[in-house]
């Protein structure tokens, strides 16, 4: 992830909002997106981690490929 170069807005001597740049609003935005994905990828891997598998000429054999 790029540096993030922020504006910010207040409101009574309070930071209210920050402002990005649009493109380094984007490159945050698929960091998260990529974050998510991940964590979907380790949860899913993590919840079948026991699950009984089977080989590829197992499952051609029993689909008759």
């Amino acid at each position: 992830m790029s540096n993030l170069h922020p504006n910010f807005l207040t409101k009574n001597g309070e930071k209210e909002f920050a402002v990005l740049p649009y493109k380094e609003f984007v490159d945050v935005q698929e960091t998260l997106e990529d974050y998510e994905d991940l964590k979907d990828l380790r949860n899913a891997k993590a919840k079948e981690k026991y699950t009984k598998t089977i080989s590829l000429s197992e499952a051609k054999k029993r689909l008759k490929i």
